[in-house]
């Protein structure tokens, strides 16, 4: 019998769901995939051993498949991972086992290869999914099927750039703590070689380690790549015991020994050694010879570069890291170091701040080790002294606080070594600097020049109008040594006692009698505990803007320059001080 079909009509589609609607059966399906990953995660922490069903099942979220969930899923799933194998990951690197076909075992000896087993397998699933998202891919790794919920309706889980990037500094993260975390444990190798080729992103998040690539790229890579060097905390290295000696003498013993007590010895040795592993505890000697291995890496890193024949631009970062690094340096290799510093300033290709550098690293190294080398470091002395006046209240601020540094590994730690003429000059040109600086670099400073001025008593020919000796200081001249720093005066000390800034008004005013202790200009006990780094950051108050269109009336009112943290009253005194001292042909519009 046929059926007639004629006044069936098809189904109606669903009618298409608002915004709201939509925004709600995301918010729904969110929570139930957070509280999935809470549940499997916590079930996982409380008991390793009889959950890893539920270990592989957190990690299967990682292909979250579902359109409208689907990054903020795999987000969370990649995280809640890596908290979750910080903490179960043993304290020991797992070795491979034997076929337990081959081999009888224990029970507990077999569930715990079995546990092992299974966690290494997912760890190592975890991690290539987090190589292939790092990389910028999808997550999909290599030989595997598809996990997960099947798309709905067909829905795209394309990633745009901005997410993609976002995932991918979110796996770069994961990796790098599982290496700080677990350095001893499996695939720390493979991590590393995943981590090293992003390096030379331009992402701060991303750059982390170091390596070969600098000899592989010939130094061309970021400057960040190279300033991970000075995180290292390497305080101390191995000396250089020879064990040759040891290693004989115990030859020596075992060939006295019978055939079963050196078979005994061996074992015995072999045991201790994996002892030591499992527990992941090095003694101090070992340590000493990976510090020892690590040091000597970066410093072959940084004389090829030194002996490049173009000028490096990560130079800055070479000198700065051999100055941290200078007393690792073998004694042997400081006259061939001090001069490639020479040749370096005297090519003339470096920037005043690369210059600072040569010196606070010839300096660094004359204060220690080197101090019983007869080196004569006259030249450093006269560049450090010459471009001292080229830090100003413009882009070189910053600078102020490597001039610091290396006036006091100069002056304040080589007090012996230095000549009177040379004190008197520095002292002199500080003083200068101070005219040309904002508040917190002419506050750092004048401490440095209180602390010259009770150091050294003959700084008191500073403070008097006769001249001493023969001779005009001649300012211009970049030779402390022959400036004749000791017939001039610290006439601009005077200056600054009128200067806007209270503090630095105060300072000035105690420098200018000659530092005293106790009565008239003394300090507050407060700025005379503080070092010149601490007054430097306290009173650095963050960047000046500067209003650029304003009205005629108002360009010279103090509204025209608005200084970020600085008071308004100390704002109107700068001004009005101005104001006065302007000369008259400046102030009727006359150049």
């Amino acid at each position: 019998m046929e059926v007639d079909t004629s006044d069936q009509t098809p189904a109606e589609p669903p009618p298409p769901l608002s915004n709201e609607e939509l925004s709600m059966q995301r918010r729904e399906k969110l929570l139930e995939r957070k509280q999935t990953i809470a549940c499997l995660a916590s079930a996982v922490m409380q008991n390793p051993e009889d959950n890893m069903k539920k270990l592989k099942e957190l990690r299967l979220m990682l292909h979250e498949e579902d359109s409208d969930v689907f990054i903020t899923v795999r987000k969370l799933a990649m995280v809640s991972m890596m908290e979750l194998f910080k903490d179960i990951i043993p304290g020991y690197r797992i070795r491979p086992h034997m076929d337990v076909k081959l081999v009888k075992l224990k029970q507990e000896t077999r569930s715990l290869q079995d546990y092992e087993t299974s966690l290494l397998n997912n760890y190592r699933l975890y991690l290539e999914y987090l190589e292939s998202v790092a990389k910028g891919g999808k997550g999909q790794v290599k030989g595997r099927q598809k996990h997960g919920r099947k798309r709905e309706n067909g829905a795209s889980v394309d990633m745009t750039e901005d997410t993609s990037k976002a995932m991918s500094e979110i796996a770069v993260q994961c990796l790098c703590q599982m290496l700080v975390n677990h350095p001893h444990f499996n695939y720390r190798n493979n991590i590393i070689a995943v981590l090293i080729p992003l390096m030379c992103k331009k992402s701060d998040q991303i750059v982390r380690l170091i390596s070969r690539l600098l000899k592989n790229r010939d130094n061309n890579v970021d400057r960040k790549v190279l300033d991970t060097f000075l995180s290292l905390r390497i305080k101390e290295v191995f000396k250089g015991e020879d064990d040759t000696q040891k290693k004989l003498m115990r030859k020596e013993k075992m060939l006295k020994w019978s055939r079963r007590e050196r078979k005994r010895q061996k074992q015995m040795e072999k045991l201790e050694k994996e002892l030591l592993e499992t527990k992941a505890t090095e003694n101090k000697k070992a340590q000493l010879k990976l510090h020892t291995e690590v040091i000597q890496a970066v410093f072959l890193t940084y004389f090829r570069i030194l002996k490049s024949e173009k000028k490096p631009p990560l130079l800055p970062s070479v000198l700065e890291g051999l100055a941290k690094f200078s007393h690792l340096i073998n004694v042997e290799f400081f006259d061939d170091l001090f001069e490639v510093l020479n040749q370096l300033i005297d090519s003339e290709r470096l920037s005043y701040r690369e210059t600072l550098h040569c010196v606070l690293t010839a300096f660094t190294i004359l204060t220690g080790q080197g101090s019983a080398l007869n080196i004569d470091p006259i030249r450093f002395y006269k560049h450090l002294y010459g471009v001292l006046l080229k830090v100003h209240a413009g882009s070189s601020i910053e600078d102020i606080a490597l001039i610091l540094d290396c006036l006091d590994v100069v002056v304040s730690r080589r007090k012996r070594q230095i000549s009177e003429h040379r004190i008197l000059a520095y002292i002199k040109r500080l003083c200068t600097l101070c005219l040309q600086l904002l508040p917190h670099g002419s506050i750092a400073t004048l401490a440095m020049c209180k602390t010259l001025i009770q150091t050294y008593s003959r700084s008191d020919l500073l403070y008097d109008n006769e001249m001493q000796g023969s001779g005009v200081y001649l300012p211009e001249l970049d030779d402390p040594e022959h400036c004749h720093a000791q017939n001039t005066a610290l006439w601009e000390l005077n200056m600054l006692t009128k200067h806007y800034h209270p503090t630095v008004r105060k300072y000035s005013s105690h420098v200018v009698r000659q530092a005293p202790t106790t009565g008239e200009g003394q300090l507050t006990v407060e700025l005379t505990r503080k070092t010149h780094r601490e007054l430097l950051k306290e009173f650095n108050l963050g960047p000046v803007e500067v209003a650029t269109s304003l009205p005629e009336k108002v360009k010279q009112s103090k509204k025209a320059v608005k200084l970020k943290g600085w008071q308004q009253e100390d704002l109107g005194m700068m001004m009005e001080s101005v104001l006065t001292t302007t000369p008259d042909s400046l102030n009727t519009g006359n150049t």
